[in-house]
Protein backbone atom coordinates (compact mmCIF):
# COMPACT_ATOMS: atom_id res chain seq x y z
CA UNK A 1 0.00 0.00 0.00
CA UNK A 2 1.48 3.22 -0.86
CA UNK A 3 0.10 6.29 1.44
CA UNK A 4 1.56 9.89 0.87
CA UNK A 5 0.83 12.96 3.20
CA UNK A 6 0.21 16.36 1.86
CA UNK A 7 -0.38 19.67 3.20
CA UNK A 8 1.18 23.29 3.25
CA UNK A 9 3.68 24.48 5.53
CA UNK A 10 3.18 23.80 9.02
CA UNK A 11 0.73 21.44 8.75
CA UNK A 12 2.16 19.13 10.98
CA UNK A 13 2.62 16.11 8.55
CA UNK A 14 6.46 15.27 9.72
CA UNK A 15 4.54 15.05 13.60
CA UNK A 16 1.51 13.14 12.81
CA UNK A 17 3.99 10.32 10.17
CA UNK A 18 5.38 8.79 13.57
CA UNK A 19 2.30 7.92 14.58
CA UNK A 20 0.99 6.48 11.52
CA UNK A 21 4.08 4.22 11.54
CA UNK A 22 2.99 2.71 14.98
CA UNK A 23 0.03 1.88 14.08
CA UNK A 24 0.47 0.39 10.59
CA UNK A 25 3.61 -2.02 12.81
CA UNK A 26 1.15 -2.53 15.23
CA UNK A 27 -0.83 -4.45 12.80
CA UNK A 28 2.25 -6.81 11.53
CA UNK A 29 2.44 -4.23 8.73
CA UNK A 30 6.94 -3.67 7.39
CA UNK A 31 7.18 -0.07 6.37
CA UNK A 32 9.15 2.11 4.62
CA UNK A 33 9.41 5.87 5.46
CA UNK A 34 10.77 8.08 3.17
CA UNK A 35 10.05 11.66 1.60
CA UNK A 36 10.17 13.99 -1.13
CA UNK A 37 12.10 16.09 -2.14
CA UNK A 38 15.89 14.06 -0.27
CA UNK A 39 14.54 10.34 0.17
CA UNK A 40 17.71 9.54 -1.99
CA UNK A 41 21.29 10.40 -1.78
CA UNK A 42 20.55 12.18 -5.27
CA UNK A 43 17.27 13.67 -3.85
CA UNK A 44 18.65 15.15 -0.90
CA UNK A 45 21.45 17.57 -2.77
CA UNK A 46 18.41 18.46 -4.87
CA UNK A 47 16.61 19.07 -1.78
CA UNK A 48 19.39 21.67 -0.85
CA UNK A 49 19.15 23.51 -3.83
CA UNK A 50 15.11 23.39 -3.77
CA UNK A 51 14.62 24.47 -0.57
CA UNK A 52 17.24 27.41 0.51
CA UNK A 53 15.87 31.16 0.27
CA UNK A 54 19.51 31.71 -1.39
CA UNK A 55 17.68 30.23 -4.55
CA UNK A 56 14.88 32.47 -4.47
CA UNK A 57 15.39 33.24 -8.40
CA UNK A 58 14.82 29.76 -8.91
CA UNK A 59 12.45 29.78 -12.60
CA UNK A 60 9.45 28.11 -12.09
CA UNK A 61 10.14 25.39 -14.94
CA UNK A 62 13.58 24.67 -13.83
CA UNK A 63 11.70 24.65 -10.15
CA UNK A 64 9.12 21.89 -12.05
CA UNK A 65 11.75 19.48 -13.57
CA UNK A 66 14.41 19.51 -10.33
CA UNK A 67 11.02 18.06 -8.78
CA UNK A 68 10.24 15.57 -11.33
CA UNK A 69 14.07 14.89 -11.41
CA UNK A 70 13.96 13.68 -7.57
CA UNK A 71 10.43 11.66 -7.70
CA UNK A 72 12.09 9.56 -10.74
CA UNK A 73 15.03 8.58 -8.56
CA UNK A 74 12.96 8.31 -5.69
CA UNK A 75 10.35 5.98 -7.08
CA UNK A 76 13.09 3.73 -9.27
CA UNK A 77 15.43 3.70 -5.87
CA UNK A 78 13.01 3.56 -2.87
CA UNK A 79 9.07 3.66 -3.57
CA UNK A 80 8.62 1.03 -6.26
CA UNK A 81 11.01 -1.76 -4.61
CA UNK A 82 9.15 -1.18 -1.53
CA UNK A 83 6.20 -1.64 -2.82
CA UNK A 84 7.23 -4.68 -4.66
CA UNK A 85 8.41 -6.46 -1.67
CA UNK A 86 4.91 -5.77 -0.08
CA UNK A 87 5.96 -3.45 2.26
CA UNK A 88 3.65 -0.10 3.13
CA UNK A 89 4.97 3.34 1.90
CA UNK A 90 4.66 6.51 3.51
CA UNK A 91 6.08 9.23 1.94
CA UNK A 92 6.30 12.80 3.23
CA UNK A 93 4.83 14.32 0.08
CA UNK A 94 4.59 13.14 -3.82
CA UNK A 95 3.30 14.15 -6.82
CA UNK A 96 -0.05 16.23 -5.48
CA UNK A 97 2.56 18.61 -3.87
CA UNK A 98 3.94 19.45 -7.19
CA UNK A 99 0.74 19.58 -9.18
CA UNK A 100 -0.52 22.29 -6.12
CA UNK A 101 2.60 24.26 -5.71
CA UNK A 102 4.06 24.33 -9.00
CA UNK A 103 1.07 23.96 -11.41
CA UNK A 104 -1.32 26.01 -9.58
CA UNK A 105 0.74 28.32 -6.90
CA UNK A 106 3.57 28.88 -9.92
CA UNK A 107 0.62 28.95 -12.01
CA UNK A 108 1.95 26.48 -14.69
CA UNK A 109 -1.02 24.18 -15.31
CA UNK A 110 -1.93 21.40 -13.85
CA UNK A 111 -2.06 19.16 -17.08
CA UNK A 112 2.25 20.27 -17.73
CA UNK A 113 2.94 17.98 -14.78
CA UNK A 114 0.59 15.62 -15.07
CA UNK A 115 1.70 14.84 -18.42
CA UNK A 116 5.40 14.71 -17.45
CA UNK A 117 4.49 12.28 -14.70
CA UNK A 118 3.10 10.69 -16.64
CA UNK A 119 5.95 10.04 -19.54
CA UNK A 120 8.46 9.29 -16.46
CA UNK A 121 6.48 7.55 -14.21
CA UNK A 122 3.37 5.93 -16.07
CA UNK A 123 0.08 6.13 -13.71
CA UNK A 124 1.95 5.48 -9.61
CA UNK A 125 -0.15 7.00 -7.22
CA UNK A 126 -0.72 6.63 -3.42
CA UNK A 127 -3.57 4.34 -2.59
CA UNK A 128 -4.47 7.03 0.63
CA UNK A 129 -3.77 10.65 0.53
CA UNK A 130 -3.92 12.10 4.34
CA UNK A 131 -4.72 16.07 3.80
CA UNK A 132 -3.43 17.67 6.89
CA UNK A 133 -5.42 20.56 6.17
CA UNK A 134 -5.69 24.58 8.18
CA UNK A 135 -5.86 28.12 6.99
CA UNK A 136 -2.55 29.05 5.04
CA UNK A 137 -1.58 31.65 7.74
CA UNK A 138 -1.93 29.70 10.75
CA UNK A 139 0.35 27.06 8.96
CA UNK A 140 2.99 29.70 8.11
CA UNK A 141 2.84 31.07 12.00
CA UNK A 142 3.45 27.16 12.76
CA UNK A 143 6.47 26.95 10.50
CA UNK A 144 8.14 30.22 11.25
CA UNK A 145 8.00 29.16 15.06
CA UNK A 146 9.99 26.26 14.25
CA UNK A 147 12.63 28.35 12.54
CA UNK A 148 12.75 30.76 15.06
CA UNK A 149 12.92 27.51 18.09
CA UNK A 150 15.83 26.00 15.93
CA UNK A 151 13.63 23.08 15.40
CA UNK A 152 14.40 23.47 11.50
CA UNK A 153 16.97 25.16 9.47
CA UNK A 154 16.32 28.55 8.13
CA UNK A 155 18.29 26.77 5.29
CA UNK A 156 15.02 25.44 4.10
CA UNK A 157 13.02 28.36 4.34
CA UNK A 158 12.34 29.29 0.82
CA UNK A 159 8.84 28.40 0.42
CA UNK A 160 7.92 29.72 3.35
CA UNK A 161 8.84 33.06 2.60
CA UNK A 162 6.30 33.29 0.02
CA UNK A 163 3.95 35.95 0.17
CA UNK A 164 0.59 34.39 2.27
CA UNK A 165 -1.45 34.52 -1.18
CA UNK A 166 1.09 31.93 -2.50
CA UNK A 167 0.25 29.95 -0.21
CA UNK A 168 -3.82 29.79 0.08
CA UNK A 169 -3.30 28.99 -3.16
CA UNK A 170 -1.54 25.90 -2.22
CA UNK A 171 -4.42 25.45 0.20
CA UNK A 172 -7.04 25.56 -2.15
CA UNK A 173 -5.35 23.35 -4.87
CA UNK A 174 -4.96 20.41 -2.56
CA UNK A 175 -8.61 21.21 -1.29
CA UNK A 176 -9.82 20.80 -5.31
CA UNK A 177 -7.48 17.85 -5.71
CA UNK A 178 -9.33 16.13 -2.35
CA UNK A 179 -12.59 16.74 -4.17
CA UNK A 180 -11.92 15.52 -7.51
CA UNK A 181 -10.34 12.33 -5.78
CA UNK A 182 -12.93 11.57 -2.61
CA UNK A 183 -11.72 7.64 -2.68
CA UNK A 184 -8.02 8.72 -2.64
CA UNK A 185 -8.31 11.91 -0.42
CA UNK A 186 -9.22 12.06 3.36
CA UNK A 187 -8.78 15.52 4.83
CA UNK A 188 -7.75 16.09 7.90
CA UNK A 189 -8.60 18.56 10.32
CA UNK A 190 -4.83 19.86 10.86
CA UNK A 191 -6.03 22.96 13.10
CA UNK A 192 -6.83 21.09 15.88
CA UNK A 193 -4.49 19.81 19.34
CA UNK A 194 -1.85 17.20 18.23
CA UNK A 195 -3.74 14.45 19.61
CA UNK A 196 -6.68 15.18 17.96
CA UNK A 197 -5.02 15.26 15.01
CA UNK A 198 -3.18 12.23 15.66
CA UNK A 199 -6.34 10.29 16.15
CA UNK A 200 -8.29 11.32 13.34
CA UNK A 201 -5.65 10.15 10.99
CA UNK A 202 -5.48 6.85 12.98
CA UNK A 203 -9.02 6.64 12.17
CA UNK A 204 -8.66 7.51 8.47
CA UNK A 205 -5.95 4.97 8.27
CA UNK A 206 -7.91 1.87 9.90
CA UNK A 207 -10.77 2.87 7.76
CA UNK A 208 -9.04 2.89 4.37
CA UNK A 209 -7.44 -0.19 5.18
CA UNK A 210 -10.29 -1.81 6.21
CA UNK A 211 -11.64 -0.87 2.79
CA UNK A 212 -8.97 -1.86 0.79
CA UNK A 213 -9.02 -5.27 -0.95
CA UNK A 214 -6.44 -7.82 0.57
Amino acid sequence: MFITLEGIEGAGKTTILPELVAALETGGAVCTVTREPGGTDFGRQLRAILLDPAHSGLDPYAELLLYVADRVQHVREIIRPALDRGEVVLCDRYMDATIVYQGVARRLGRNLVTTLHELVLGELKPDLTLLLDLPAKAGLERAWRDFDSGERSRRESRFEQEHLAFHEAVREGYLALAQAEPERFRIINAAADPQAVAREARNALKAALAASPS
